[in-house]
């Protein structure tokens, strides 16, 4: 079946953020927020497992890092970008209408919640190597592990922030099936370093979500999301980053 694999992920945020937002309204609001920050650091480590594993090796027994030229130029010139085009304020106001339309005019979290989890789920190498697989393959296995994560990562965040967590499923979606669709295009474009740079800065936009959970907002990750095309980019440079 065509876009199972989105399809999987799509049901796993959906029920994820059902059972969390039923769960959510047995915390009283210390607790809530308490969870919120919980939340925040399991993002923020498991942002820094994946910035680490790109810029970090192990050269004769001593460990080295590198990409740092990667990263700065990338977040960098991106988040221009970003900012000039108002990535952030575009999913604020969808998300104003998804309140409007969904009638959760009086969920004051709610905008916030959608953003954070939309960027939360959506950024990152298994989405768009699984979202290939599936199209190319049939394989929709990466995308079924993915949706496992997603599925803890919704409902924890979907108890603290609220239900516009569950409505990160809209971005997935498009995301996802987009890519399933255009996989044999999009195929020979994702290289093994292409990936590997992917995963890198994605991982450090995911790590910057971590911090707006626990700290309030602190970054506009919305408009930092042409860094992640800038670094499929770069791995195409000849003099490399």
């Amino acid at each position: 079946m065509l876009c199972l694999g989105t399809f999987i992920n799509v049901a796993s945020i959906l029920a994820a953020g059902f059972i969390g937002n039923f769960t959510g309204k047995l915390f009283k609001a210390n607790q809530q927020e308490a969870l919120n920050k919980a939340c925040g650091v399991s993002i923020l480590f498991i942002a820094i497992a994946g910035a680490m594993e790109g810029m970090l090796k192990i050269n004769n027994s001593n460990i080295v890092s590198g990409k740092a030229m990667l990263v700065v130029l990338c977040l960098a010139i991106g988040t221009v970008i970003g900012e000039i085009m108002g990535i952030e304020r575009g999913f604020e106001n969808f998300g104003t209408w998804l309140k409007r339309k969904t009638g959760n005019s009086g969920d004051v979290q709610f905008i916030n919640a959608f953003v954070n989890a939309s960027l939360t789920v959506s950024i990152g190498a298994m989405a768009i190597v699984g979202s290939i697989q599936d199209g190319l393959m049939n394989d929709y296995s990466t995308l079924a592990i993915k949706s496992v994560l997603d599925f803890v990562i919704i409902m924890v965040m979907t108890s603290s922030m609220g239900k516009g967590c569950a409505f990160s499923a809209l971005p997935v979606f498009v995301f996802e099936g987009s890519m399933t669709l255009l996989a044999r295009l999009l195929a020979p474009v994702m290289t093994a370093t292409a990936l590997a740079y992917l995963s890198l800065v994605g991982s450090i936009l995911i790590f910057c979500i971590g911090v707006n959970l626990i700290w309030g907002q602190k970054f506009n990750v919305a408009n930092m999301l042409p860094a992640v095309l800038l670094a499929v980019v770069a791995a195409y440079l000849p003099w490399g980053l």
